[in-house]
């Protein structure tokens, strides 16, 4: 087992690191920062909770000059959400550490002049954005970009899809030609991996063992119904369940104000996200869940993404995921570090040859269950045409 010590950690960063009740490094961290700290260009493919944030904030926590008041270091995020997770935990480790490294927050939705007027005071060693705020105040010279040494890409398949491709690259441009460019996700394609090789120098691909791409805490389930039995299966599943806290996620961010309020109405406290929300209702919103005054929150995939609440017991897929990708990010938002947890897809007969494709390329066990009196129990069948729903 490797050591913080032995990854050259600073002292105090190690120290700040046990306040968290964190002791040894991950898989991840073992493996990417040794690289990181040699100012490699990476592409690093780990689960998710595997503790990749981390696995970039502690090698820039040692290459940043904190004497400097420039921003040296810029993470790319492709939701709001995960750009505030990525803030606080490097304000944590500042703190707990007691090293003068600051960090601040860059999302559209935001006054953009109170954010200049910010960047300007603090001068942050570490700043943490959407692309296309960043973008934006990089090109009114409102953002430094010529001191930032190292590009961080969080989420990069997600950061390289559609539209955000062009945004990124012309960031990237922004900077200096040495700089660092790192990726990191928990999938990663070959479209993003060749839109890396161009954008990065000789990239190394980092992969934690593949039979930890989905997390083996997490206990996998599915209920089969049809199309308009699936909330009630739903609730009742919830019923039986009884989750500390649960997400459910759907395909159709439209549904979600529709299925937050049927929730509500049955007595379990629900909160939504979905895209096109104020970025004030987001954050009470999420805000509700983290501290425990609604216990489930209603969610698409992107909205979720990168969402880091430790003690998340329960998914439930209400709209089956639209791909192997989208199935890991959603399983891995519970089971957070060695926690153990629940996913719960409720499926119609066009997703049972998906379930067994994900059963085979994972190598992971998806029990049918049914539920009975209350409780959720293994599916039997009884007659042969039903055996279908077992495989």
């Amino acid at each position: 087992m490797t050591t913080f010590n032995e990854l050259n950690l600073n002292i105090n960063t190690i120290d700040g690191l046990k306040k968290q009740d964190i002791n040894e490094p991950t898989e991840v961290q073992t493996l990417a920062i040794p690289k990181i700290l040699e100012h490699k260009d990476l592409l690093v493919n780990a689960q998710t909770g595997s503790g990749k944030t981390l696995a970039y904030l502690l090698p820039m926590f040692e290459k940043i000059d904190s004497t400097k008041r420039e921003t040296q270091v810029l993470v790319l995020a492709p939701t709001h959400e995960l750009v505030m997770q990525i803030v606080e935990q490097a304000k944590i480790l500042s703190t707990n550490s007691n090293m003068d490294v600051t960090a601040f927050s860059l999302i559209g939705e935001v006054n953009i002049q109170k954010q200049i007027k910010n960047i300007k005071a603090i001068k942050p060693h570490i700043v943490v954005g959407t692309c296309g705020r960043v973008l934006d105040l990089i090109q009114q010279k409102k953002l430094k970009a010529h001191n930032i040494k190292t590009i961080i890409l969080d989420e990069v398949d997600s950061l390289l899809s559609g539209n955000n491709v062009s945004t990124v690259k012309s960031i990237i441009k922004t900077t200096l030609r040495d700089r660092q460019v790192l990726g990191f996700s928990a999938s990663l394609n070959d479209n993003t991996i060749d839109i890396c090789n161009s954008i990065m120098k000789e990239p190394q691909i980092i992969k934690t063992k593949s039979e930890l791409v989905i997390n083996p805490n997490i206990d996998h389930m599915y209920l089969y119904g049809e199309q308009r039995e699936k909330f009630t299966l739903l609730r009742k599943s919830i019923a039986a369940t009884n989750p500390k806290r649960a997400i459910i996620f759907v395909n159709d961010e439209d549904s979600i104000e529709i299925i937050t309020s049927k929730l509500n109405h049955h007595d379990y406290k629900a909160v939504g996200i979905f895209g096109k929300m104020a970025k004030e209702d987001r954050k009470n919103a999420l805000n509700a869940f983290k501290i425990g005054k609604a216990k489930i929150l209603v969610s698409t995939d992107l909205s979720a993404r990168g969402l880091d609440i430790v003690d998340i017991t329960h998914v439930f897929n209400l709209d089956f995921p639209k791909s192997k990708n989208e199935y890991i990010h959603r399983s891995g938002r519970t089971a957070r570090g060695n926690r153990k947890g629940d996913t719960i897809s409720i499926v119609t007969s066009q997703n049972l040859a998906t379930i067994r494709d994900y059963k085979r390329e994972f190598n992971i066990s998806i029990k049918a269950k049914e539920l009975k009196e209350g409780k959720l129990v293994d599916f039997v069948s009884s007659q042969g045409a039903n055996n279908k729903k077992q495989k």
